[in-house]
């Protein structure tokens, strides 16, 4: 089906961008604008707004993203519904995952499904849990996966897996001679945590807050963009971080980090599968979703 031109649109409506649209699609600017101006010619309306370096949709254009959003999506989906009659699955899956979920949880999964349907054509977003749910928001990819306490009420919450933050040091630092540590000796202990976004430190606060302990009050010393930056900077420092489980497996088993327990406080969280708000997935995305579910349980 001709829907090029459509893509093209979209791509430029959402990064308000015809250079940027230029690289997301493999062609050149020239050919971005013939698109968009054949789309204006046929409809008779302007649908971007150009000034210099800036780009922004008409009133018209954005009725047209509406509506070329919707195609888009029913396209997606007429191309599952249609292999499903033959013998391979086909279409197009836009994942996005959190930065934990991206390590250490999703990849195994994404390799087991492209060699079940490798005329799939999957790619993965990777980025903190709130651009996860702000692209899902926005229409930039499908289906997301996503960990902590943050919500949009534009988006569709489904359970997927458990996971356990847990407080770890390295076994070289003097605190790895602590048995344990109460809520109150806590905040004598130098801390790293993850950056503001990120839904284990979102889960860590929430969880703080739920024993009436400020995050502020905690001596944190530096907050870090990734988890393993953060493993990398407790290796040489005698700083307690708190980590998802999964993600210092190997390191606990080599005894390179230790887990401090902390009395009276433990931080589970679920993993969800976030979809645009409305009716329940279908399609590619209820396939990736029943598929990664079976691959955990």
């Amino acid at each position: 089906m001709q829907n090029f031109r459509l893509q093209v649109f979209a791509s430029v409506a959402k990064n308000l961008s015809f250079t940027k649209a230029s690289r997301e699609l493999f062609i050149t600017q020239p050919a971005i604008t013939k698109h968009i101006k054949e789309l204006e010619e046929e409809f008779g309306q302007r649908l971007f707004d150009r000034t210099g370096n800036k780009v922004a949709l008409t009133p018209a254009g954005k009725v047209f993203q509406r509506y070329a959003d919707q195609i888009l999506e029913l396209h997606r989906q007429l191309e599952y519904e249609i292999s499903t009659h033959g013998k391979e699955i086909a279409g197009q899956l836009r994942l996005g995952a959190s930065t934990t979920i991206a390590q250490y949880v999703i990849p195994q999964v994404i390799s087991k499904f492209h060699k079940k349907f490798p005329k799939v054509n999957l790619s993965l977003l990777n980025g903190n849990t709130h651009h996860i749910t702000e692209a899902v928001a926005n229409g930039s990819i499908d289906l997301g996966i996503v960990e902590g306490k943050y919500k949009n009420k534009d988006v569709r919450y489904d359970a997927f897996i458990e996971d356990e933050v847990v407080a770890v040091v390295s076994t070289k630092n003097k605190l790895a001679d602590l048995r344990g540590v109460t809520l109150e000796k806590l905040p004598e202990i130098p801390i790293v945590l993850r950056e503001i976004g990120s839904g284990t430190r979102d889960v860590i606060e929430y969880e703080l807050n739920a024993k009436k302990i400020k995050l502020s009050t905690l001596n944190v010393i530096m907050y870090l963009g990734s988890t393993e930056t953060l493993k990398s900077f407790l290796l040489s420092s005698d700083c307690l971080g708190f980590v998802p489980i999964r993600a210092v497996r190997k390191e606990l088993n080599a005894k390179l980090f230790k887990i401090i327990r902390i009395k009276d406080f433990q931080i589970f969280r679920k993993f969800d599968f976030i979809t645009i708000r409305g009716p329940k997935p279908s399609g590619l995305n209820k396939e990736f979703m029943r598929f990664a579910g079976k691959h955990y349980n």
